[in-house]
């Protein structure tokens, strides 16, 4: 195997790129918690490599999978611009860098000596349309063959048009609420008349139960989303590992929260605000303003404050909200459990999204052995068990899985893929 350059690819180039992710400061979305586990790398022959880890651990094909191999003689010394500019960006995929314009286009030419598939595109353009109705218009003009992100409202017409054909398949990214779980005093809740309460009523396992109940997930779906997800009774979407058969969607039942915020000590109700981001997932502050308008229907008063992406996550992963809409996407549940349910620790990396800092020792230790199975069957088994406690506790409330939508000239096939990822070389003239 080659690199685009010539050189090839070797045992060196791959031990690089796994102690690389350590060298890396101020990045915005750092790769360690994937090279954590690997405790020895040893050069066996120049194209093998053998990785040791403290402890067994079934998920490190995967993690290895998340750590793109460059070339240690092309980005050992390379600075940003190195990469920005092409000089250090060199792979062994089935396109080779061509330019990029920073907000425009990437474009890409064929690498000849790819070792696997041939593309059938001898240049490929990525263009970067951010908003809905530019990204539309041009696939309508016929300025580009493919775009992502359908906007919802325009799926019924492009479904209608016979030059454009849709791709779409339920994704691997869930929406869920994550609730506040270790403060006695939560910014965001109040009584109806904006005062403190004497507790943290989020910390009661009834109450957070209640707000699943008071939630309609067939509504929330048909409506706000149009379609374009399948409510959720999992933290992981359907067809990946973890998902456990048995945990449904929790049924609509204002009567039945009702009851339970009574038992709970609030039988009328209190206040809070929901937080989430504005321009992230589907429809994203329209889902917010829906389960809003649903929880003051059962006696929750609820505000709305929505934010764009770069000012929200920063704040969420802070802890500066009560309840915060959160969407997340992974290929395995106990990847996903140990972000989003395992009890923080800065040191092992576990609860690094675990904004509500829900904490069970139970579900820390299936966690860890489903992790450290290495075989595929038990691990199943041991992830969908700790999903089942972490529900159970109302860990976070599920709402849906999401869509994911593609819109394509006719003449072009494209199969979905469930982590939303496209790649020029799987777009293919039919």
């Amino acid at each position: 195997m080659k690199f685009h350059d010539g050189s090839e690819l070797t045992a060196d180039d791959v031990i690089f790129s796994l102690d690389r992710p350590a060298t890396l400061t101020n990045s915005p979305g750092p790769f360690t918690s994937y090279t954590k586990p690997i405790v020895a790398k040893q050069v066996v022959d120049r194209y093998t490599v053998r990785l040791k880890t403290a402890t067994p651990y079934g998920p490190l094909p995967l993690d290895v999978n998340s750590i793109f191999i460059v070339s240690k003689k092309a980005a050992q010394n390379a600075t940003p611009e190195d990469f920005n500019s092409g000089k250090a960006l060199i792979g062994t995929g089935p396109f080779k860098f061509a330019s990029f314009k920073r907000g425009e286009a990437i474009e890409l030419v064929r690498n000849p000596q790819y070792w696997g598939e041939k593309p059938a595109w001898d240049k490929v353009t990525f263009r970067i349309l951010t908003s809905d109705a530019p990204r539309l218009a041009a696939l309508l003009a016929g300025d580009v063959d493919a775009i992502e992100n359908v906007p919802t409202a325009d799926i019924a017409r492009l479904k209608a048009n016979p030059k454009f054909v849709l791709a779409q398949r339920a994704s691997w990214r869930t929406l869920f609420w994550q609730l506040d779980q270790w403060r006695d005093n939560s910014p965001y809740v109040t009584d109806k008349a904006g005062k403190p309460l004497a507790r943290n009523p989020l910390k009661d396992v009834r109450v957070r139960q209640a707000i699943s109940k008071a939630i309609n997930r067939d509504a929330l779906v048909e409506r706000t989303l149009e379609g374009l997800a399948i409510p959720a009774g999992n933290i992981v979407s359907p067809g990946i590992l973890g998902n456990a058969k048995a945990l449904k969607p929790e049924a609509y039942d204002p009567e039945g929260a009702k009851k339970l915020l009574a038992a709970a000590g609030y039988p009328d109700g209190f206040a809070l605000t929901l937080h989430g981001p504005n321009n992230r997932y589907i429809n994203d502050e329209q889902v917010v303003q829906t389960v809003a308008q649903l929880l003051t229907r059962v006696g929750i008063q609820a505000r709305v404050e929505t934010l764009p992406l770069s000012a929200y996550f920063g704040k969420a992963r802070a802890g500066d909200y009560s309840v915060a809409l959160l969407g997340w996407g992974s290929l395995a549940g106990d990847f996903a459990l140990r972000s989003l349910v395992g009890t923080p620790n800065p040191d092992t990396g576990w609860g690094s999204w675990n904004w509500g800092r829900y904490s069970n020792p139970k579900v820390d230790q299936l966690v860890a052995a489903s992790l450290a199975s290495v075989e595929p069957q038990e691990r199943e088994k041991l992830a969908e068990q700790a999903a089942t406690q972490a529900l159970k506790d109302y860990a976070v409330i599920p709402l849906y899985h999401q869509y994911a939508s593609w819109g394509l000239k006719k003449g072009i096939k494209f199969t979905p893929r469930v982590d939303e990822f496209s790649f020029a070389w799987q777009f293919k003239p039919e």
